[in-house]
């Protein structure tokens, strides 16, 4: 018997005649009222990213003009005419992408690393991230986004550039993905 096995055999015996508890299931869809797009901007902003909310005709040029000179990851399915991708996930100053669907209520970006959003690898190792999120894509609460995902794609839940506390509380950025987290609201 594996360790595995072992331990759900334990668990199977510890609950073995109790009653079934019944789980409540009314959690709430709609959280948030009023401009997702503003509520949005303001939640990624309180996790310390840069966020830029632009009309959609200006986004092509802004981003050209921001990654100019810089090697970086563009995603397959990313449109970023003339500018090629840098090949080097480990040499990349960043990578540029689109995601699935954003939260206003939590300030999260979800990529579920479908055309223009690349791999999980590409999105967490460089250590700058610039996102692009169409104002189409920001729905207000989390059971909102859930119901818009593929639950059989690998997904990637943002909120905020990476960090982490030590024991003292000295905040660390950058342990787990990029340091520097881009948001660009195409509206």
């Amino acid at each position: 018997m594996s360790a595995r096995e072992e331990i759900l055999a334990r668990i199977a015996k510890a609950v073995a005649g109790t009653a079934d508890v019944e789980i409540p299931r009314d959690y709430r869809t709609q959280a948030a009222t009023g401009d997702l797009v503003e509520l949005f901007a303001e939640r990624v902003d309180d996790y310390r990213a840069v966020v830029h909310v632009l009309p959609a005709a200006e986004v092509p040029g802004w981003i050209k003009e921001r990654l100019a000179g810089r090697r970086m990851i563009v995603p397959d399915g990313f449109d970023l005419d003339g500018h090629e991708s840098w090949p080097d996930l480990h040499t990349a100053d960043g990578v540029v992408t689109g995601c699935a669907v954003g939260v206003a209520l939590t300030g999260t970006i979800v990529l579920d690393h479908g055309p223009g959003q690349g791999t999980r690898a590409q999105t967490l190792v460089p250590d700058y991230h610039l996102c692009v999120v169409r104002a189409d894509q920001i729905v207000s609460s989390v059971p909102e986004a859930v119901a818009r995902l593929d639950p059989a794609r690998p997904l990637t839940w943002i909120s905020g550039p990476s960090a982490t506390s030590d024991i003292e509380l000295n905040r660390v950025e950058g342990v787990h993905g990029p340091r520097t987290l881009e948001v660009i609201i195409s509206t």
